[in-house]
């Protein structure tokens, strides 16, 4: 009896694999087919003029520049709080390669010791809880 079930089970199951239609016989694309498209036609602008002979291309677009302000922007107009802040801040005086020199092994670096990491480390709270605690040497 067990033979018979499992047989049977076979069978069915080995039916299903068969037949027509179904996933694999749907119609597709040919991908390797090359269509004929008309070809492109630009229309006459008789107001451009041809470039003579010898002259640079009149479009000279730097490819470098182009894509620093496609992933940037253009340079952006201060508004007149960030102008008078900066002047405030003291942009003429500030030293050009400071960037560069932020990260030198020379730099001094103070340790202001662990009550600022604590202060940096603690939750932010809407202040009602607030105490100061002096400690004791």
């Amino acid at each position: 009896m067990r033979k018979l079930i499992l047989a049977a089970g076979l069978i069915s199951l080995l039916s299903a694999c068969g037949g027509g239609g179904g996933l694999f016989n749907r119609s597709r694309p040919d991908e390797f087919a090359v269509s004929r498209q008309a070809p492109l036609v630009i229309p006459p602008d008789y107001a451009l003029v041809p470039p003579a002979p010898g002259t640079p291309a009149a479009a000279t677009v730097d490819s470098g520049r182009a894509a620093m302000d496609a992933m940037f922007g253009g340079p952006a107009q201060r508004s007149a709080a960030e102008s008078s802040a900066l002047t405030a801040a003291g942009r003429e005086n500030a030293a050009a390669g400071i960037r560069s020199s932020v990260g030198d092994p020379g730099t001094d670096v103070v340790d202001k010791g662990a009550a600022t990491r604590e202060i940096i480390a603690a939750p932010e709270g809407d202040g009602q809880d607030a105490r100061a605690a002096i400690p004791q040497p």
